[in-house]
Parts: structure tokens; C-alpha cells; sequence
């Protein structure tokens, strides 16, 4: 029996790359059968859309997949360290905010890249935000989110 993990995807707003990230997780998960064994999360560094809904652009690219979105943006802070056994960034600028943030060597050393486990990563681990792009950046993005998470549960599974 495998530990529970409890993950939390963090992007800057918490409205377009990190709902989307937990939202697929979540589902990989229910389709692989772990439901009990993780819990997925995600955050905002920045508290720009603290209460608001995901960016309707994200919620369609995840329809467009099965997925429902419906949480409400939060912002992440040093206490929520805590909280997480797994810290994913989803851009190298988010994770130096992490880096930051965490209050000590064992927070530190919960923070992640996503496309640390995307197979398709080559010379940047970043996924790129997509807010100010139109519905083709979206799906770019649900792309390598949803490689990368594929990848994050399998290496969960295997307890890397």
C-alpha cells in the first residue's frame, strides 16, 4: 500500500495552469484507482484571483477532455509547506517564488518542476502561461500538463 500524497500544482493566479494541472491529475488518478492514496491541490503565488473560478478558457480545454474544474483560486503561502508532501511549480519564475517562500532546507526540498516529469521536456521545464494567448496556448498547455502529470503518477506509484 502506497502512502498518501498530498500535491499541490502552484502557477502564478491559480485561474488557467494550475487548476488545470490538479484537475487532470485528479483525474488520472480516479481512472488508475489510487482515489484514497492522493490528494491534489493547487495555488496561486500571487493572490491576483483569490475566490475567482478557473479562466473559462481552461475549464473548456478540460471539458474538452472529461474534466470538470471547480474550485476557486487561492493564493499559496509559507504555512501551506506543511500541508503538501509535494510542491509543483509550473514555471522556473514560480519556483524561485517557492524557493523564497519556503521557510526552511525541508520546504525547500518539497518544490518541484511539473515538467520535471513530462518525457517531452527538452530545454525548458517551464509551461508557459497561457493567459494573454488565445484557445490554441490553452491546449498547448493542457498538453504538456497532461503529459507531465501521467508522468508525476507514475513515478508516485513507483514511491520516487
Amino acid at each position: 500500500m502506497h502512502t498518501m500524497k498530498r500535491i499541490c500544482f502552484v502557477c502564478l493566479g491559480n485561474i488557467c495552469r494550475s487548476p488545470l494541472a490538479e484537475g487532470v491529475f485528479r483525474d488520472l488518478t480516479r481512472q488508475a484507482g489510487p482515489v484514497n492514496e492522493f490528494d491534489a491541490e493547487s495555488a496561486g503565488i500571487a493572490n491576483y484571483h483569490v475566490g475567482d473560478p478557473p479562466d473559462p478558457r481552461s475549464v473548456r480545454v478540460a471539458a474538452q477532455h472529461g474534466i470538470v474544474l471547480d474550485g476557486l483560486g487561492k493564493q499559496f503561502r509559507a504555512k501551506d509547506f506543511d500541508r503538501f508532501d509535494l510542491v509543483l511549480a509550473l514555471d522556473r519564475d514560480i519556483y524561485a517564488a517557492l524557493e523564497r517562500l519556503a521557510p526552511n532546507g525541508a520546504a525547500r526540498a518539497k518544490i518541484h518542476m511539473l515538467r520535471a516529469y513530462d518525457p517531452q521536456a527538452t530545454t525548458t521545464l517551464d509551461v508557459p502561461d497561457p493567459y494573454y494567448g488565445n484557445s490554441s496556448h490553452f491546449d498547448r498547455v493542457y498538453d504538456m500538463v497532461e503529459r507531465s502529470c501521467r508522468g508525476l503518477l507514475a513515478a508516485a506509484m513507483d514511491g520516487r
